[in-house]
């Protein structure tokens, strides 16, 4: 395989599950490594020495558009920033990976898709789960007919006081596009019309609600991801903690519940697919079990989980190589982008809305 030239904008947290990708890969460079705060960049580039070859530290991310020999970028950044830096990789002439979401709405991600089309370009987005070993599995099993005809979905995806960095990025709508909702759902949502096989989205309805952290100064944690971002004296909390709602699609119906912060200290994170042959419950970022409607015996399939990351990103790199499209190409995600968009407007009108 040609060696690839790569650049990383962005060297926050979400990078740490990329870079160790190209430990000792010997098929990539990584010629830049940009952050608007240098020291990150500087401790990602220190973190893996030579195992990882990390060039060049840089604040402007132009520099790397610039450069002719780069051939793609990760665009691993804040959520409202994924459209601007990704189309401005685009009309440079480099292919890009964009971490999740696609950016802060559908009409947005739509733009990035038709300029990847328009540039001849790849342009994958960070949905690690497609990768996950259960979840391929589960789509190959489906696709076999193994569930008989699935007609219900359940997902829940809900924690006790998990509100990241609050006040900050996070939990400001105008840079993150949401809460829980996007942050969590849309890893949940993907997955599902994933293993559903394309599903397409008929009526929506939804409702949000930003209720645990109204007062930020005295909400309580034990914990918090992202604290360093975190401003609760100065900052912003208008983003849902808590959603709920109901999904038609042409496939199966999906029914949901979210919470960054529930006042129950449990974490729910599964999903119940529920077929006429059998039945299944994945643990998120686990195992599997099914539920037999013939046998009415449970199965408790083991495997090992190969990393998502790992697998993802070589997948991008293949894919930028052979200029075949992937399971997590922009053209792939976009359903998954309308359902979130969608989702947020029905709960901001208070009604169902319909797509047919």
């Amino acid at each position: 395989m040609e060696q690839k030239v790569l650049a990383f904008i962005g060297c926050g947290r979400i990078s740490g599950s990329h870079f160790p990708s190209f430990v000792d890969n010997e098929n990539v460079r990584i010629k830049y490594a940009c952050d608007l705060i240098e020291e990150k960049a500087i401790a990602r580039k220190n973190q893996f020495g030579d195992r990882v070859k990390i060039e060049n530290v840089i604040t402007d991310y132009h520099i790397a558009l610039n450069d002719p020999e780069v051939d793609a970028v990760y665009v691993l950044t804040l959520n409202y920033t994924h459209y601007t830096v990704t189309m401005d990789a685009l009309r440079a002439g480099k292919h890009v990976f964009c971490e999740k979401p696609i950016t802060v709405n559908y009409e947005l991600s739509k733009e990035m898709a038709e300029e990847a089309a328009k540039q001849n370009k790849i342009l994958n987005i960070g949905v690690c789960n497609r990768y996950h070993k259960s979840v391929e599995e589960l789509a190959r099993l489906n696709a076999e007919g193994k569930f008989g005809n699935i007609y219900h979905v359940y997902c829940s995806f809900r924690g006790f006081r998990n509100i990241p960095g609050l006040g900050g990025p996070f939990t400001t709508k105008s840079e993150s596009g949401g809460g829980v909702l996007i942050d969590w759902g849309v890893h949940f949502f993907d997955l599902i019309l994933y293993i559903l096989g394309g599903a397409k989205l008929k009526t929506l309805t939804c409702d949000a609600y930003c209720e645990m952290a109204k007062d930020m100064l005295a909400y309580r944690h034990r914990g918090m991801w992202a604290e360093e971002t975190s401003d609760v004296v100065n900052g912003t909390n208008d983003v849902d903690d808590f959603i709920s709602g109901y999904i038609r699609t042409d496939k199966a119906s999906i029914s949901f519940n979210g919470a960054w912060a529930q006042n129950l200290d449990k974490s729910e994170m599964f999903i119940d697919f529920l077929g006429d042959k059998g039945g299944v419950r994945l643990s998120y970022g686990g195992l599997y079990e099914f539920c037999n409607g013939e046998t009415l015996e449970t199965e408790h399939p083991q495997y090992d989980i190969p990393n998502m990351y790992y697998l993802e990103d070589n997948a991008f790199i293949e894919s930028i190589t052979t200029g075949e499209k992937n399971r997590s190409h922009i053209d792939n995600i976009l359903e998954s982008a309308r359902l979130l968009d969608v989702l947020y407007k029905s709960a901001d009108a208070k009604k169902e809305i319909s797509l047919d």
